[in-house]
């Protein structure tokens, strides 16, 4: 297997498990408690991997790493609490694990193409194109 793919199965194995505690989240609990126990947890983590996976690292050096970080960091922490909030507050409202996921995983999808395309030069072929075509058609499917 390729070392290209590893990423993609790390995205889709925690993708799986972010579903999964999401829907099992108690529903007596605040979603505001449980995005601060997920976000401790979440830190601690990330704390432990810098010090695992960074060769010589220490915490002065932590500590410069983080002045390097730039505004897309920092909106990257917003987006994370929309993103999970709005999870735990779709399965709440009686959204089907497999259904959330998928329209919103399509729609974020479609909305990513003109991103790339206007902000990132990427490019689009006559493939993609039919692949969208059928990802909207999908939704209309799933949302009946």
């Amino acid at each position: 297997m390729s070392m290209k793919f590893i990423p993609i199965i790390l995205v889709v194995l925690s993708s799986t498990c972010y579903h999964v505690s999401q829907k099992a989240t108690p529903s007596g609990i605040s979603p505001i408690v449980a995005l601060i126990v997920t976000y401790v947890t979440a830190s601690i983590v990330s704390i432990i991997s810098y010090f695992v996976f960074v060769p010589k690292s220490d915490f002065v050096g932590l500590m410069e790493a983080v002045k390097t970080a730039n505004w897309a960091s920092f909106l990257l922490g917003f987006a994370v609490v929309g993103l999970e909030l709005g999870f735990l507050l779709a399965y709440r409202a009686g959204w089907q694990i497999s259904g959330a996921s998928l329209l919103c995983n399509t729609l974020v999808a479609l909305m990513l193409i003109p991103i790339g395309l206007l902000f990132f030069k990427e490019t689009i072929s006559l493939t993609s194109i039919m692949g969208v075509v059928i990802c909207i058609t999908g939704l209309v499917f799933i949302s009946r």
